[in-house]
């Protein structure tokens, strides 16, 4: 893997037109990387690609739904005739579902599996023989502590969200066995975190989230930006399979 910082090192950002998916990008730009976000928000995209570049390193970004296999591919193509190789992929596309098992259709159910953990899978497997091929790489999958908690609060049930999570870990975990020592697979298991599409929900039941949070706030995509930085880079050289949480040590219990 070439050195962090270097100015030459690639990261792809699925999901990364917003919210924890820009975060990360946002954190792995401060550490020097070039960046490729992908996304299916174009508007989005660009707005986010318009705002990395002005640091001064490379930014790329590609329409795409990550469920579709064939897509990831194609785009992985452009992107290695751009650049000389992926280094670090994020894998943190996904999609909101509050439903629970009486209440979700099977078309909602499939639509978060094929988002959240086939888009995993897609991706992975269309960056992974580059990452053979020069030697090294890191992944890094965004899970969620609804993996752990079963997704339920007192409000709503995250069933399909909470399964296609709890997935990722396992898929990590296969992974980093499968493809090591080269590359790393690990995960980041965020809590309650603001963003576009939680901010609303957040700060209606602000006192609720953070009266179970130790830290007596919610997270921003920036905490997550940080930790996935971390796995991205040269230094953490023995940690693979791992599932780190960022909750600011939320009671999910």
């Amino acid at each position: 893997m070439k050195t962090q910082g270097s100015g030459s090192s690639l990261a792809v950002v699925t999901g990364g037109a917003r919210g924890i998916g820009l975060g990360c990008a946002k954190s792995l730009v401060s550490k020097g990387f070039n960046i490729v976000l992908v996304d299916v928000l174009d508007k989005e995209l660009n707005e986010a690609t318009r705002t990395l570049r002005d640091t001064g390193l490379q930014a790329d970004s590609f329409v795409a739904d990550v469920s579709v296999f064939q897509k990831a591919q194609d785009v992985v193509e452009e992107i290695l005739e751009r650049y000389e190789s992926i280094d670090v992929l994020v894998n943190n596309a996904g999609t909101p579902m509050s439903k629970g098992l009486l209440d979700i259709s099977e078309a909602e159910w499939d639509r978060t599996i094929d988002v959240h953990l086939k888009g995993c899978f897609n991706w992975s497997r269309a960056v992974v023989p580059s990452m053979l091929k020069s030697g090294a790489g890191r992944i890094v999958n965004i899970s969620s502590i609804s993996a752990y908690s079963g997704g339920v609060t007192r409000a709503v049930s995250k069933f399909a969200y909470a399964a296609a999570k709890a997935g990722i870990l396992g898929m990590t975990r296969s992974l980093a066995k499968e493809l090591g020592p080269s590359i790393t697979v690990n995960a980041v298991c965020p809590g309650a975190i603001k963003t576009e599409l939680t901010g609303d929900m957040l700060e209606r039941r602000s006192a609720e989230f953070t009266e179970g949070i130790c830290l007596q706030r919610l997270g921003t995509p920036e905490d997550i930006g940080e930790v996935v930085a971390f796995l991205a880079s040269v230094e953490p050289n023995f940690i693979t399979g791992q599932a780190i949480t960022v909750d600011g040590f939320q009671w999910i219990t």
